[in-house]
């Protein structure tokens, strides 16, 4: 479980730079190479996701696998949107953490 929720945070600091980081990084050179750049990126992103989904699946049924995944997105995601793209952090982020609890308790009830 634990090489699982290590693999998966890596992959989402990958996918979070490749999605939204250009938009600060690159925000003055043309789309393409955006899109070679995060290409380039996502590519680690997959190097961590696939092994830590083929690892998982073992241990977490196919839809906790993919909650835990999300929870992890928008953990990785609010750090990078609040430190490096600099957004204001919010009550919304607590609001939609709360959601996400309630997301993790559904699926992994009995």
């Amino acid at each position: 479980m634990f090489k699982t929720i290590s693999l998966l945070f890596m992959a989402n600091i990958f996918m979070t730079y490749a999605w939204y980081g250009h938009l600060r990084t690159l925000a003055g050179k043309p789309i393409w190479i955006a899109i070679l750049l995060s290409w380039g990126v996502a590519f680690f992103e997959y190097c961590f996701q696939v092994p830590a989904n083929r690892i998982g699946f073992g241990y977490f049924t196919l839809p906790q696998l993919k909650i835990v995944q999300e929870v992890i997105t928008m953990v990785v995601f609010s750090v990078f949107a609040v430190y490096f793209m600099k957004v204001p952090l919010n009550r919304n982020f607590f609001y939609a953490s709360l959601c996400l609890v309630g997301a993790v308790y559904f699926i992994f009830r009995k």
